[in-house]
């Protein structure tokens, strides 16, 4: 009976981190994991929770260690997966996809957007 209230509990809370509108407009965006030069190896695994436990890595402020198994993610796992995506730069991208679906909503009040800037001269010489 604890079994399936924990399940459901994570189900829920995986659900309200990646919602699957979330998850449709990400999906596309991740890149493909390549092939083995050497062959063999395991299946990859399941995107979606890799992404789930690193929005909640993310959001909660939990060490990576920390990150609980009922993600059905293992630690190392989902830390290089974080790894390749950033490498890749798939947070930009999301985060301009995002963007490019609320304003097509027209979600995004553009006219009060602020853009912050400095420019600071290098002194000739200075480290």
């Amino acid at each position: 009976m604890f079994r399936a209230r924990s399940s459901s509990v994570v189900d829920a809370l995986s659900q309200r981190l990646v919602p699957d509108e979330l998850w449709e407009l990400v999906e596309p965006l991740i890149p493909q994991a390549g092939e083995r030069p050497q062959g063999g190896g395991r299946a990859p695994a399941d995107a979606r929770k890799v992404f789930t436990a690193i929005v909640y890595v993310v959001t909660s402020g939990c060490a990576w260690r920390w990150l609980p198994p009922s993600f059905g993610v293992k630690v190392p796992t989902a830390h290089r997966w974080f790894l390749r995506w950033t490498e890749a730069g798939l947070w930009a991208r999301i985060h301009r996809g995002v963007l490019d679906e609320l304003g097509n909503q027209g979600l995004i009040d553009w006219s009060r957007a602020v853009v912050d800037a400095a420019a600071v001269r290098a002194k000739r010489g200075a480290l």
